[in-house]
């Protein structure tokens, strides 16, 4: 199908959608999670195919983000069961107002319509994209990237047909399958056909979106996450949180790219850090990080000399830009010059240096003594998520059912006129 003739189907099924109960929605997406299921080895010889692709352009991190198995399928899968289990933001009354006249205006939850999200190599997406749509009530528009394409059209055939055992529209659920520039483009510029646009990926696709798109369009993604190691801070404690953050997954935009350790706590914490992470790492036959310092850092291990950009650069990758700060009030000033508003921690035993730096670091997710791998819809409760909100309205953080729909006011009367 034409792009064009994508936002019209598109269009055409989100108010069929509204036509169903939950229980109706539930069992589409118990038939989707079952599709998923049944359809693994036409999704894995695609996958294969995506991944053989890519080996020649991408590192062992990136292929890590593209490549599936079985588990990662049933993982989907589940993570479908998981939304169909969550409550329904459609039809719930936010608030509630009776005004002397006798009028009760009722503030409800209803669907956007027609969500589109341009996403890159990570093929999970598809499924939970599509997931999260259909269950708060709209249709939905996914552009995938040329490097997952064959595994993300394999998973959405599959949604679609697990749609249509259920009885609702496949076009509820429809993918792009012309890959070039332009069809971003025209999803940027589809008014009248696209009520969300969710960029989800590296900071130039999520940049044009924000930039050229003429629908509303929600910032995410891009994470330069910081963890601050506080001079009241446990050192085991601060070790575990920063070894998980860096490197259980580090091509995430929820991996830590920056550590801030305070001086006083330096020259004992960051010998243990380098030998944690990288002689460590590097004797147990995993790739060690590449500690990239500032002059502070370095009088005390050894490493790269931090470059000009490195304090702004998301590595996605097993590197980390260390520094080190006099003070919780400077570590909340680098935060606030480099941050990119996403996930940001504090790993510290004063109460008071707690306080601050949660009042006062501007970003999505903040956290206390835990790693910043848990901003994630899932580990939020959330079931899975669209996207990482970065900006302000209407949605920020981990975008769930909630963030997928809007709200309008129904107001019952017996005959007030004004």
């Amino acid at each position: 199908m034409k792009t064009k003739d994508i936002l019209e189907a598109a269009k055409a099924a989100a108010p069929k959608l509204r036509t169903y109960s939950d229980n109706e929605i539930n069992a589409a997406l118990s038939s989707m999670a079952d599709s998923l299921v049944f359809s693994t080895e036409e999704i894995l010889s695609a996958n294969a195919e995506d991944v053989a692709a890519a080996r020649e352009k991408m590192n062992g991190v990136m292929i890590d983000r593209l490549a599936l198995n079985e588990e990662r399928i049933r993982g989907m899968a589940d993570g479908i069961l998981q939304v169909a289990k969550l409550p329904s933001p459609v039809g719930i009354v936010l608030d509630r107002v009776e005004r002397p006249n006798g009028l009760v205006i009722e503030k409800t939850g209803v669907p956007l319509g027609v969500i589109a999200i341009i996403y890159e190599s990570r093929p999970n997406v598809t499924s939970d994209a599509a997931a999260l749509a259909i269950k708060s009530g709209n249709a939905c528009i996914l552009r995938g990237g040329k490097e997952a394409y064959r595994s993300s059209k394999a998973i959405s055939e599959a949604l679609r047909r697990g749609l249509e055992c259920a009885g609702l529209p496949k076009d509820a659920v429809l993918m792009v399958d012309d890959i070039s520039r332009e069809s971003a483009k025209e999803l940027m510029l589809a008014k009248g056909y696209i009520d969300l646009l969710i960029p989800r990926g590296g900071a130039g696709l999520i940049r044009a979106c924000v930039e050229n798109a003429l629908v509303p369009c929600i910032e995410t993604g891009t994470g330069i996450c910081h963890i601050y190691v506080d001079n009241e801070a446990d050192p085991e404690m601060s070790l575990n949180i920063v070894e998980n953050a860096k490197t259980s997954r580090p091509s995430v935009c929820n991996a830590e790219e920056v550590l801030l350790v305070h001086k006083d706590i330096a020259a004992k914490f960051l010998p243990m850090l380098k030998k944690r992470l990288c002689d460590e790492r590097a004797e147990r036959g995993l790739v060690p990080v590449e500690l990239r310092c500032d002059s502070a850092a370095l009088q005390y291990i050894s490493g790269t000399p931090a470059g000009e950009n490195d304090f702004d650069t998301e590595f996605l990758d097993y590197i980390l830009a260390v520094k080190v700060v006099d003070s919780v009030e400077e570590a909340v000033s680098h935060i606030a010059k480099h941050s990119t508003h996403h996930s940001e921690a504090i790993i510290t035993e004063n109460g008071k240096a707690a306080e601050y730096f949660t009042a006062n670091v501007d970003s999505a997710a903040v956290y206390v003594n835990a790693s910043t791998r848990f901003t994630d819809g899932g580990e939020f409760g959330l079931g899975c998520e669209m996207g990482i909100s970065t900006q302000k309205l209407h949605a920020r953080g981990p975008m769930g059912l909630r963030e997928l729909t809007t709200y309008k006011y129904i107001i019952h009367g017996n005959g007030q006129i004004r």
